[in-house]
């Protein structure tokens, strides 16, 4: 039973038994203390614009006139190792990927974890007990919770899931569970037992690296390691505003399926 229904459930009985109602237990956060704020002021600094580094960068001062370095073979990307039932759906969903249309073109976010690989800025925010992830990106907001509460047994499934963290000395490490059956930039199909671990380090005072995992023993014979993402700071940047419906091209056919149109609208005719 999901916590919606749950609640509904105890509402329900106890407006009937005119007693206390029976609704699910929900943590209580406690308001923050002097002392939590000054325990906070010893974590590590992560408040701020950060950006997603792309590509190799470029190149080093002193170094602009130089001969392009020969371009470097790629290793090929680690694959998920898949349980039979999902390598299965993994070859239905391939045969079917052609004809779908994109979740994009309706102005859907991706889910977690593509949302933290758009080429667009995210702010950290840290109070007591709570990490804010503000994504321009679709004007996206994740909430990780350090306030000690558990992982929900029964989450409501969402985009981004219910995230929980914790500190192990200068990490961060957030679990999130329950998630929507969404396109959310993985390459293989997941189950309702998902869970997405991420670590937080700072790599130096304006490098952060994410290195994110996932774990479903549904669907993976073996936890899958997705490498490491770096993340730059840039501590005059400001989040722009992000809306997606502004300046819309994307159409609905006489078939219902969505498209985009990429000619400029603005653009003077030739």
């Amino acid at each position: 039973m999901n916590n919606t229904r749950r609640v509904l459930i105890g509402l329900l009985l106890g407006s009937l038994a005119g007693g206390p109602l029976a609704a699910a237990e929900k943590f209580t956060r406690k308001p923050p203390t002097a002392e939590d704020w000054a325990a906070l002021a010893k974590l590590p600094d992560f408040t701020g614009v950060w950006e997603v580094v792309m590509g190799g960068g470029p190149p080093r001062a002193g170094n602009r006139a130089a001969a392009p370095a020969p371009p470097r073979a790629r290793a090929p990307r680690p694959q998920p190792s898949l349980t039979p039932e999902y390598a299965a759906k993994a070859k239905a969903e391939a045969a079917k990927a052609a004809s779908a249309e994109s979740e994009s073109a309706n102005c859907l976010p991706p889910g977690l974890p593509g949302i933290m690989t758009q080429p667009y800025p995210m702010e950290f925010l840290l109070t007591p007990g709570q990490v804010t992830i503000v994504i321009e990106a679709y004007s996206q907001v994740r909430h990780i919770y350090t306030d000690g509460r558990p992982l929900p047994a029964d989450p409501d499934p969402t985009f981004y899931g219910t995230s929980v963290g914790h500190w192990e000395g200068d990490t961060l490490v957030a679990e999130s569970v329950g998630f929507e059956p969404v396109p959310r930039g993985l390459t293989f199909p997941y189950s309702d037992q998902m869970k997405v671990i991420e670590r937080f380090h700072l790599a130096d005072p304006d490098t952060m690296t994410i290195d994110t995992t996932i774990v479903d023993p549904k669907a993976l014979t073996k936890p899958f390691d997705m490498g490491t993402r770096t993340l730059k700071r840039h501590r005059s940047w400001t989040i722009a505003e992000y809306v997606c419906e502004e300046n819309n091209r994307n159409f609905v056919d006489s078939q219902g399926k969505a498209g985009i149109n990429l000619a400029n609208p603005e653009a003077a005719p030739r």
